[in-house]
């Protein structure tokens, strides 16, 4: 059974850094693209960053490019997204999500999310 378990969130000021955890399980994420995405209070879902399988490849959006590192430990079959200068539109529940498939997807093309870990940016 496929099962993501994010983890990292929390409270941190403005400027601060968090770093999020997407340890994965009944698969080897190794194999997959790997996504993260964001839900701010009243908007909808978006895409923040993913790393593929099929070339190696990482994405992020232009909100958080410059900002964001996302990055894998296969021996762990975690995906961390490493999070710096954090803003108070950063604010929102992380979720991590996987296509099944080594190139990376938009929202509606995951087939798989965790339940998401909450990221609060605030002075």
């Amino acid at each position: 059974q496929v099962q993501f378990a994010e983890s990292g969130g929390g409270l941190v000021q403005p400027g601060g850094s968090l770093r999020l955890s997407c340890a994965a399980s009944g698969f080897s994420l190794d194999l997959y693209a790997i996504g993260w995405f964001r839900q701010a209070p009243g908007k909808g879902r978006e895409g923040v960053s993913c790393i593929s399988v099929s070339n190696g490849g990482t994405y992020y959006s232009d909100s958080v490019k410059g900002r964001f590192t996302i990055s894998r430990d296969n021996a762990k079959n975690t995906v961390y997204l490493q999070m710096n200068n954090l803003q108070p539109d950063d604010t929102a529940t992380y979720y991590c999500a996987t296509p099944l498939q080594p190139r990376c997807r938009k929202v509606d093309g995951m087939d798989y999310w965790g339940k998401g870990t909450l990221v609060t940016v605030s002075s």
